[in-house]
């Protein structure tokens, strides 16, 4: 899938899956794309992955048709055009609460690579631009994709005024910072966390935006949010995964072969870990 089809599918209100990619490995994209996923997510706020490991991932992932969505460190459009010249599909900005930051981001993903004065001045008034610049600028960014994180209550108070703001593809919710901020940390089950999640999709909807989630909770939540109108769904991740499938076999295989749970291995020992 190329990335216009990526956003085509998401304006149309299809359910696009993908999941979070931590491991850099060179064995990991191969494997990935026999998953029936439609993208894959990629951070670099939360994930110590440098410019290089960054642009590798997104050729590799972009080549085997996963578009990749690149988490920014903060909301900042400089950092922004560093992922998209990486080869990132679509920017998810972190912890967006101001129509301020949601322009300067615009600026970024929709008139890159024009800075400046002269981009201040085309976000006020696109007519300013000359018409081959402005048909340039189209054509080279129209595949390119905006996604905000609202993770927070200024940012579900705000969130109208947010999408009002031209540009916007998709909001994708923070689930961690967003219980935090709602006052209630890591408690999703709590009444207070899951009307915020359904709010934001509604809202998110209502302006023809996608809307979606990082979520490594149940699928029956998940699907609970999809019938709300959750339609970017990024579940778990290979880190996650491999925790839990792994995990959840050596338990068993220690307990079928009488080993104490928990026990450390020989290899484990000698590794000193």
């Amino acid at each position: 899938m190329n990335t216009l089809g990526l956003g085509s599918r998401l304006k149309s209100g299809e359910r696009l899956f993908g999941t979070l990619i931590v491991s850099p490995s060179p064995r990991w994209p191969d494997t990935v794309a026999t998953l029936g996923l439609d993208f894959v997510f990629i951070d670099t706020e939360h994930v110590a992955l440098d410019r290089a490991q960054v642009s590798w991932m997104c050729q590799a992932y972009q080549a085997r048709g996963l578009p990749p969505l690149v988490r920014i460190p903060s909301p900042d459009p400089y950092q922004a055009c560093m992922a998209l010249d990486a080869g990132a599909a679509g920017i998810v900005a972190p912890y967006v609460e101001t129509v301020a930051q949601v322009r300067a981001l615009r600026g970024a993903v929709r008139y890159r690579p024009i800075k400046g004065a002269r981009l201040d001045a085309a976000l006020e008034d696109p007519a300013v631009l000359e018409p081959g610049l402005a048909d340039y600028l189209e054509a080279r960014n129209r595949e390119t994709l905006l996604v905000i994180n609202i993770e927070s209550i200024p940012a579900i108070d705000h969130l109208d005024e947010l999408l009002e703001e031209p540009g916007v593809d998709a909001v994708l919710i923070g689930p961690h910072d967003l219980s935090c901020s709602l006052g209630v940390p890591e408690q999703y089950d709590h009444p207070r966390f899951q009307e915020a999640v359904l709010a934001i999709i509604r809202r998110a909807r209502s302006h023809g935006v996608a809307a979606g989630i990082h979520s490594w909770m149940s699928l029956d939540r998940i699907i609970t949010w999809a019938e709300s109108g959750l339609n970017l769904i990024i579940h778990s991740a290979d880190i996650i995964a491999m925790r839990e499938t792994l995990g959840s076999e050596v338990r068993e295989l220690r307990k079928r072969l009488g080993h104490a749970a928990g026990a450390e291995s020989d290899a484990g020992r000698s590794s000193g870990r």
